[in-house]
């Protein structure tokens, strides 16, 4: 899963839509795209989804780019237009308790995996954002940045997006005090706030380190003029997955 196959080649300048095309031209279709949104958060579900637009005009996705890089309505329209265009799409979620149970490497490419295996149409390659997942059962590319250079991997990160905005918003509403409508569950000022006065919920994942420091379940780190350094550079537990400061994706 390290390149494309031969006869097929995409120009830098190819756009959103050249990896579907190259692949087209030597007789390799239809083209799925999965993603994740989650594996960075401390708190919440993982979900993973899978997209097949379709060839030509009615696969043009407006306004479709990387959901990372879209404002929330943008994503909203970017969804409903996907969920009209596709062939086939699908949505997977893994609850944080599962992603405990799995660690979330595990987790991730399991949840990918789900994600193409609920697809109404078998692809006849898929395209993944980053890194290969063994186990998709046909061909495939792991392309650098896929959300941004392939639309039908920005199509899968749209749904996984948004879905899991929609389900952080409704956790809101059962666990108002976190705030989960305003962080997603990713590691923010806020949230680290309100996780250091509250503890942790059932929503939070133990696996990491700074969840499990607000359980008492790990010492803290030493103050050394100013604040704590950054817990991904610790020597931790195996078990304990690190804290991504940053949402990824």
């Amino acid at each position: 899963m390290s390149t494309l196959p031969r006869g097929s080649t995409v120009r830098r300048d190819a756009g959103l839509y050249g990896y579907e095309r190259a692949l087209r031209r030597v007789g390799l279709a239809p083209i799925a795209g999965v993603d994740e949104a989650g594996r960075g958060a401390c708190a919440g579900p993982l979900v993973a989804a899978a997209a097949i637009l379709p060839d030509g005009k009615a696969g043009i996705v407006p306004g479709l780019a990387d959901s990372k890089l879209l404002t929330e309505k943008a994503r909203e329209r970017c969804y409903d237009q996907v969920v009209k265009r596709a062939l086939a799409w699908s949505v997977v979620v893994i609850e944080s308790d599962e992603c405990d149970r799995l660690g979330m490497h595990v987790a991730n490419v399991e949840a990918l995996r789900r994600a193409l295996a609920r697809l109404d149409v078998r692809p006849s390659y898929v395209l993944t954002d980053g890194f290969p997942v063994d186990g998709l059962e046909v061909p495939g590319l792991a392309v650098w940045k896929g959300d941004r250079v392939a639309a039908c991997i920005a199509a899968a990160s749209v749904l996984a997006k948004v879905t899991r905005d929609r389900i952080m918003t409704g956790l809101d509403a059962e666990y108002p005090a976190y705030e989960f409508k305003v962080h997603k569950g990713y590691i923010t000022d806020l949230h680290s706030a309100r996780l250091a006065e509250l503890g942790p919920c059932p929503q939070h994942r133990m696996r990491f380190v700074n969840v499990r420091r607000a359980a008492g379940l790990e010492p803290d780190l030493p103050v050394q003029n100013g604040p704590d350094v950054p817990v991904q550079n610790e020597a931790v537990p195996a078990v304990v997955d690190e804290v991504v400061l940053e949402e990824s994706r």
